[in-house]
């Protein structure tokens, strides 16, 4: 098995290591819907990708309960 002959230095070291960051998500806005999504993937909120419709969506809706029913009728 090899072996290296020298020491590396510290600073030849860390640039050699420089390259392996980690980076930001890309993020741009949707061009339907406007919320901030991953580049180049369809819309998980909307399911548009290029201004056309690919995965049809359901739209959720908050259900209203009985508690807070009763609590806007006690104000």
């Amino acid at each position: 098995m090899s072996v290296p002959k020298q020491h590396h230095t510290k600073g030849r070291r860390d640039r050699a290591r420089a390259r392996f960051k980690i980076l930001k998500k890309k993020l741009v806005s949707c061009s339907h819907c406007k919320k901030m999504i991953k580049t180049h993937e369809t819309c998980p909120y909307c399911g548009f990708y290029k201004g056309k419709e690919v995965v049809k969506t359901v739209k959720k809706t908050k259900k209203k309960t009985k508690a807070g029913k009763d609590k806007a009728e006690k104000k």
